[in-house]
Parts: C-alpha cells; sequence; structure tokens
C-alpha cells in the first residue's frame, strides 16, 4: 500500500540516484521551453496544426522517424527482439523502408501540391463526403488508442523509476505532452522530435553496447541464443536457434510453420499492406511532410527519415535479443515461466526487456539518460497521435459536419480543446493497452483494422480514374469489418473474445486479417466502381496520377540542386542499402 503515497519506494524496478534524476529534469525543462517558445510562432490555424508549412526537409525528416519512435519501435521491437529475434528487423526493413520511399517519390506530390490539411481531406476531394467520414472517424478512434499505448509505457516507466501506482504515473505522463502540444501545437511537437531523436539515440547506443559486451560480442550472443534455444523445454515453444538468428523466411515472426507461407506473409501481408498502409496513408507521418516548406522538402522528408529508421534496428531489437539471455526474468519468462514484479507490478512481460536490461547494465548517470530516452521516445510517439488527431477533429470533424463557417480563432481554441480532451481519453485507453503482454501484437492488430483498407482505397483511386465515389466508401467499410472478422476469428487477438478457428495468432494474424481487408477493399470498389458514375475527368486534376499534369508533381528548381539533396537519387541510395542488410542478415 506504500505506493499509493505516490512516493518513491524500495521496490523500484530500477534503482535511479540523484544524478540521474537530475538529467531526468533537466531534460524536462527543455522538453517545455520548447513548448514556450513555439507558442510564439503559432498566430493561426496553420501554424498550430501544420507548422505554417514553413520547416526545412532535415528537420521534418527527423521529426518524420521520431514520432514513430514511441511504443512500436522502443518497447514492442525490443520485447518482439527477446521473445523472437532477428526476424524482427522484417518491421523495418521490409516493412517501412520502401513504403516511406514510395511515400516519398509518388505520394507526398499529391498530399503536398493539393494544399490539403490532412490526409482525410485529400479523401473528401477524391471521393467525397462517405469515405472522408469513414476515413476521419477511424482515423480520430485509432488515434486515441494509439495514444493510450504510448502514454501506457510512459506511465510503466514512471511506475518502475518512482513506484508510483500506475494511475497517477499515467496522469503526469499525460499532463507533461498535454502542456507542450497545448503551447506550441505542430511546431513543438516537431521541434521536440527532434530533440527526442538524438535523445532517444544517446540513451539505446550505450545499452546496446554495453549489453553486447556482456555477452561476449554479437558471436556470444548468438552462442548464448542457440544454447538457450536448444536446453529449453518443449512446452515454452521457444523458437529454434535458426529461425531466431536469421531474418529469413522468419516463421518466428509470421507463425507459419511452412518456410513459402512465412515469406508471402512477411512480403504481402506486412511489407506491402501493413507497411504501404501504415506509411502511405497515416497521417501521424504526412502531417510531419505537410509542415515542409517545399514540394521538394516534403518528398525528402520520408526519405531522409530512412536512413535512420534501418539502421533503428540495431539499438532496439538487438539490447532485446540480449536481455533474453542476459536478464534472470526474461529468460525465466521465456522458459514459460512467470516471474513476479515487473513495471506493471503485475508479472514480467517481453514488453519489460530493456528496462530489466538497463537496471543490470547501465550505472548511474548512463542510467538517467537511458531514462530520458525512453520517456522522450513515448513522449514523441504520444505527441503525434495527439497532434494528428486534434488536426482531424478541427478540420474534418468539427469544421466540416458541425460548425461551419466560424473564424480562424475559433478553429485554433477548438484544436486546443481537443488536444485536452484526447490526452484525457488517452489515459482510458492506456488501460486497455496494459491488458496485452506485447504491446506489438496490439498495434499491428489496430493497423490491420485502420490502415490497410485505407490504403487498398487510396491507391485504387489515385491510380484508376474510373473508381467512384460509392466504390471509396464502400471498400472502406467493407475492408475494415473484414479485417475485425479476421482478427475475431483468430486465436489470441481478442484474448477470451477470440474464437480460434484460424489457427494464427499473434503477427500472423495481423498479417491475414490486413490482407484480408486489402483484398476484400479492392475486390468490392472494382465492382462498385463498374455499376456506379465516376467523377468527371476535368475534376480529377492533382487527385489521380494519370491526370495530374508532371510539372505539378516536381519542384522545377530541384534539378540545380546537388544529387544528395535531390529526391530520386537520394531515395536510389536508401532502398540499395537496405536491399544489402536484407542479405547480411
Amino acid at each position: 500500500m506504500h505506493a499509493l503515497a505516490g512516493l518513491p519506494t524500495a521496490d523500484t524496478l530500477i534503482s535511479a540516484n540523484a544524478v540521474d534524476y537530475v538529467i531526468i529534469a533537466l531534460y524536462f525543462v527543455f522538453v517545455l521551453g520548447i513548448g514556450v517558445m513555439a507558442r510564439r510562432s503559432v498566430s493561426d490555424s496553420i501554424d498550430f496544426f501544420l507548422s505554417g508549412r514553413s520547416l526545412p526537409a532535415w528537420v521534418t525528416g527527423l521529426a518524420f522517424i521520431s514520432a514513430n519512435l514511441g511504443a512500436v519501435e522502443i518497447m514492442g521491437m525490443s520485447a518482439n527482439g527477446a521473445e523472437l529475434g532477428i526476424s524482427t528487423v522484417h518491421y523495418f526493413w521490409v516493412g517501412a523502408i520502401p513504403a516511406m520511399l514510395f511515400l516519398g517519390v509518388v505520394m507526398m506530390p499529391f498530399y503536398y501540391g493539393s494544399k490539403v490539411r490532412s490526409v482525410p481531406e485529400f479523401m473528401f476531394r477524391r471521393f467525397g463526403t462517405g469515405a472522408h467520414l469513414v476515413n476521419a472517424l477511424s482515423f480520430a478512434f485509432a488515434q486515441l488508442l494509439i495514444a493510450g499505448v504510448n502514454l501506457y509505457l510512459l506511465g510503466s516507466i514512471v511506475h518502475a523509476l518512482l513506484g508510483w501506482p500506475l494511475w497517477l504515473a499515467l496522469l503526469v505522463a499525460a499532463a507533461i505532452v498535454l502542456s507542450y502540444i497545448t503551447l506550441g501545437g505542430l511546431s513543438a511537437a516537431i521541434y521536440n522530435e527532434v530533440l527526442q531523436f538524438f535523445v532517444i539515440v544517446a540513451a539505446l547506443l550505450p545499452l546496446t553496447l554495453i549489453g553486447l559486451h556482456r555477452v561476449g560480442g554479437y558471436q556470444g550472443l548468438k552462442d548464448k541464443i542457440a544454447e538457450f534455444a536448444s536446453s529449453a523445454p518443449a512446452a515454452a515453444a521457444v523458437p529454434s536457434a535458426e529461425q531466431q538468428l536469421n531474418s529469413w523466411p522468419g516463421q518466428a515472426l509470421s507463425g507459419f510453420d511452412s518456410p513459402f507461407w512465412s515469406v508471402v506473409g512477411i512480403v504481402f501481408g506486412l511489407g506491402f499492406v501493413l507497411s504501404f498502409g501504415y506509411w502511405t496513408t497515416n497521417f501521424v507521418e504526412v502531417q510531419r511532410a505537410m509542415a515542409s516548406n517545399s514540394i521538394s522538402a516534403a518528398r525528402k522528408t520520408p526519405i531522409i527519415g530512412s536512413f535512420p529508421k534501418m539502421f533503428v534496428p540495431f539499438i532496439v531489437i538487438l539490447p532485446g535479443m540480449v536481455a533474453a539471455v542476459l536478464v534472470p526474468e526474461i529468460m525465466q519468462l521465456k522458459n514459460g515461466g512467470s516471474p513476479p514484479g515487473g513495471a506493471s507490478g503485475e508479472g514480467v512481460k517481453y514488453n519489460d526487456s530493456l528496462l530489466l536490461l538497463m537496471r543490470d547494465v547501465l550505472p548511474n548517470g548512463l542510467l538517467g539518460v537511458a531514462i530520458a530516452g525512453l520517456l522522450a521516445a513515448f513522449m514523441a510517439g504520444m505527441a503525434a497521435n495527439i497532434s494528428a488527431f486534434n488536426t482531424v477533429f478541427s478540420y474534418d470533424l468539427w469544421q466540416r459536419y458541425i460548425r461551419k463557417d466560424h473564424s480562424d480563432d475559433y478553429y485554433l481554441r477548438i484544436g486546443r480543446l481537443a488536444t485536452v480532451g484526447a490526452t484525457v481519453i488517452a489515459i482510458f485507453t492506456a488501460i486497455v493497452a496494459s491488458s496485452f503482454s506485447n504491446v506489438m501484437d496490439y498495434l499491428q492488430t489496430l493497423f490491420g483494422f485502420f490502415n490497410a483498407p485505407l490504403f487498398a482505397t487510396f491507391i485504387l483511386g489515385m491510380f484508376w480514374k474510373r473508381m467512384t465515389a460509392t466504390a471509396g466508401w464502400v471498400g472502406l467499410s467493407a475492408g475494415t469489418l473484414s479485417a475485425v472478422l479476421v482478427a475475431f476469428l483468430s486465436k489470441d487477438a481478442f484474448g477470451s473474445l477470440s474464437l480460434g478457428v484460424i489457427p494464427l495468432g499473434g503477427q500472423g494474424a495481423a498479417f491475414v486479417a490486413a490482407s484480408a481487408a486489402f483484398v476484400v477493399d479492392i475486390v468490392l470498389s472494382v465492382v462498385v466502381s463498374l455499376v456506379t458514375a465516376p467523377k468527371p475527368v476535368s475534376e480529377l486534376r492533382g487527385l489521380v496520377y494519370s491526370e495530374t499534369p508532371k510539372e505539378d508533381l516536381v519542384d522545377p528548381d530541384e534539378h540545380r540542386l546537388p544529387w544528395f539533396r535531390r529526391t530520386l537519387p537520394l531515395a536510389g541510395v536508401s532502398l540499395g542499402l537496405v536491399i544489402i542488410l536484407n542479405f547480411l542478415f
């Protein structure tokens, strides 16, 4: 009961001292200071929601990747690293980089060139009210759920550090994020994301290097994983050493017994449907590129972000793998045990891998930097969700359907109120996230529901001028419902509510649900389009690829820049590097 007093306790997960607290306090001073400074640049709603479209590519590029360095990257990927091994890299090298490059080269010219304020607004111009409303509502709902994931993990860190009960940690963590977003809007979020990127790297790089040193380097890690896998009891269902130490065919990740179907699931389910669905249509990411100061900067934003993205696995997945052979509680968990404790206090989960490794290998001082880095990651993720939510709620829902034709100041106030409301709701959705042992499974299920069908609608509508407005909302709705149905039919996707008819759980179930959503959306969209009237071709400029002149899609002055500042050469270098990494691992 002593933890309920909200005071540090003797049984906290991490033993921080005064030096660590000073480092953490300094970080928070910087975070709130950026919010106060950014407030000065907010004079209208475009400043608040899109930073006045004034930021350079290197800032938006780092913010683009930092906004994604939240719960998924840090705790979820380290949990997967501990549980499944190196095949987790597919979320980066297959499930991110190609889609990021496609977004920069092909899709950003449409988003930025049309001067829309959000992805749902682009849907409105292409398909009208039906698809727009479905997209805006589903996106807003998804952001509240995903913000809850980041907030839950942020609260878990505070709980582990101070011993506070989770409810109090959630309130404190939410108040900090709320403060700087409400003050400075997207600019505060973006500049904090740039700061947070460097703090996260400074936190996780020493953890990785010291952890690898403790296990005898990468070869020592491989030997220990092989030894552990061979001695684990069959009931623990530990993946074989070969599966944990080789990224392909990736059966440990996909859940398929067949190597062929595992590769198909990863390439199509993750690499195409989930990945392209997330990166090319997710307004959380696209919003950063929309804040750029030119179409060239907007196109380069995700491409610049792809370079650090492809090396993030080395500071996120490797520590999880180290924890699985070095941290006693994670070793016991992987062996089928149920060790007590953990960040939640309700038993150790794979999500605790990074925290427990920090506890075991980092000295004080470095521990403070690592804690600040984790706090930075979760704040970046939650702030990205909240800033995207307040834009869609204010422009796409409130202004379009509830109160039209009010002053700009009015919608700026609505945006700030939406920020407060979303933060409060995220506290409750954080409680939902706390029930999942591996948040990556939870998040991938959500992405399958919302992003996979949206990508199908987008890609068909962008490259097929015959697609109609009716097909837009019918395909989107049916695709979303089919993903939910497949998830219910799978095992473990919704806990005790899952029916288990499809003998797949975790990542594999998410891949199948996303693939089903994509196929159903495409098929229904084509069928409905063929029996309904399309939009006049004259209204499709800037919305459909074949009807948009090339000069609308490129910066006419970009050819004067050196090659490393041009869109296509940068994308080519990035693609080449990620192909090499896939062969090496």
